[in-house]
């Protein structure tokens, strides 16, 4: 599926995307690999980090904002991976319009090249904070997948698929704690400020998201959302670990931040099904001439179940 294809990575030159780009360049033989995104400086970075592939490997700087860069850039792409967005909590919350003409606006734009130029698929990365938000950055990203799940009927006979990859906080990415735990260990700060001392998180790794982004790529029919089954830990644990004898301080929470991160709802038990490594959950309307097999895979959860960072089994 991969080998011998034309794949687009928006916000490429992130965490995530440089990721998905080694697996691809690494692991698959495509015929090119297109990295779109912003920085000149991080895409010079990539390139040298890459040189080896350079035959395969094209940047195309640009913004998501941007359609007709955009679309340009999507000229006879046949997958994408969409990872383009605004993801810092404060930074959204301060600037909220911008994280609007990113996060859903650019999204937009995203599917609407996607359909215009005949993408076959594209998979968005999501984040748990889209699940029932309460900062501005979850909110952006709950729209963006709503829209992303919608197009799939918004495509009408163009046959493009879109489905959604819902996951943790990526452990070490710039939305993580751990790098801001470790700038302070380094500074040699003895005491580690710890917003609220109840508060879990998810732990995922940037392999694991790569490893259900190409699970969604493979088996998407339109509009799934493919959910993480990962592991959870408190902050404290985290905190403890990177600095055993660190003393922990109490700052309260910060504007949007939650105790515990949801990433399946009660209400999406409904039309939930899980499988070895993850969870799927279907849209209402969902094509079951083409999805129907896939469905059949999973095992339907119980009603009203929730998948939770403080109700985990895994810790």
């Amino acid at each position: 599926m991969i080998d011998n294809a034309t794949i687009l990575i928006t916000g490429g030159t992130g965490f995530f995307g440089t990721a998905m780009a080694r697996r691809l360049l690494t692991g698959f033989k495509p015929k090119k690999l297109i990295i779109y995104s912003r920085d000149e400086y991080k895409q010079f970075l990539m390139a040298e980090k890459f040189r080896e592939h350079e035959d395969h490997l094209r940047f195309f700087i640009g913004d998501i904002r941007d359609k007709d860069r955009l679309a340009r850039a999507f000229y006879d792409v046949d997958y994408v991976f969409h990872a383009g967005a605004l993801k810092q909590v404060p930074a959204c919350e301060y600037n909220p319009f911008e994280a609007v003409k990113t996060n859903i606006e650019g999204t937009q734009n995203v599917i609407d090249c996607a359909i215009d130029r005949g993408v076959k698929k594209v998979v968005a990365l999501s984040t748990d904070k889209a699940v029932n938000p309460i900062s501005l950055y979850g909110a952006t990203k709950l729209a963006a997948d709503k829209i992303f799940v919608s197009a799939n009927a918004y495509a009408g006979s163009k046959n493009s698929v879109f489905s959604v990859l819902r996951s943790g906080n990526l452990a070490g990415s710039r939305g993580s704690v751990i790098p801001f735990f470790q700038m302070l260990i380094d500074k040699g700060e003895k005491e580690l400020p710890i917003t609220d001392m109840r508060m879990t998180r998810y732990w995922a790794t940037v392999e694991e998201a790569v490893d259900l982004a190409l699970v969604a790529l493979r088996e998407s029919c339109g509009g799934e959302i493919f959910v993480s089954k990962i592991p959870s830990f408190r902050i404290t644990d985290l905190a403890r670990a990177l600095k055993p004898d660190c003393g922990l301080k109490e700052i309260g929470i910060r504007d949007g931040e939650k105790i515990h991160e949801i990433m399946i709802t009660e209400y999406d038990s409904l039309h939930t099904r899980e499988y070895d490594g993850h969870y799927i959950i279907f849209p209402t309307r969902y094509k079951l001439d083409k999805g129907r097999g896939l469905m059949e895979k999973g095992k339907k959860v119980e009603p009203f179940f929730q998948y939770t960072s403080d109700n985990n089994a895994d810790w």
